[in-house]
């Protein structure tokens, strides 16, 4: 796994620029809960990459760097309160559920539109991500995309869930 980031890492240089790899590596190593984490993210297809430092923490932020929503990761609705609630053909689980098993954070709406600063995501897909209490308690999700050459975010019923949707996650090393 640590051979696929370095690839990835030097392969997508714009992602990162002012990183070293050597850096990089020595965080991952140091930290083995996050090694199993980036792991899991890949293993599910979501081709994590290192797209900054964290302002506030000074830690490296890996996020889902696939070209689609990860394929291992469609399918599902938004939480497990929407799961519960969704008697009639539930999909397999939920997002948070699934982000909580990996040992990641879903994106913030913020964190999407920081990686698609960085290239062209979703443009076949769409991806939940983190959704205000306010809107959640409403029975509500926030999902993006990319069309048009524009970064949208939408809301959906929290228990919707489509074969195109899926999510992106993130850790700090």
């Amino acid at each position: 796994m640590l051979e696929s980031l370095r690839t990835r890492f030097f392969e997508n240089m714009s992602r990162h620029s002012g990183l070293v790899w050597a850096d990089v590596e020595k965080r991952i190593l140091a930290d083995p809960k996050a090694a199993d984490v980036l792991r899991k993210m890949e293993e599910s297809g979501g081709e994590p990459d290192v797209i900054g430092v964290d302002d506030k923490t000074g830690r490296l932020i890996f996020c889902d760097c696939s070209r689609e929503s990860p394929a291992g990761r469609r399918s599902l609705c938004y939480d497990e309160e929407a799961l519960k609630k969704r008697v009639k053909n539930p999909p397999a689980g939920s997002a948070l559920g699934m982000a909580r098993e990996i040992g990641a954070e879903l994106m913030t709406e913020e964190l999407y539109r920081r990686l698609q600063g960085l290239g062209e995501f979703d443009l076949k897909t769409s991806s939940w991500v983190k959704t205000p209490e306010g809107i959640r308690e409403k029975g509500g999700a926030l999902f993006c995309e990319r069309r048009y050459g524009t970064v949208f975010t939408f809301h959906n019923g929290a228990d919707s869930y489509y074969s195109v949707r899926g999510f992106r996650c993130y850790i700090t090393v």
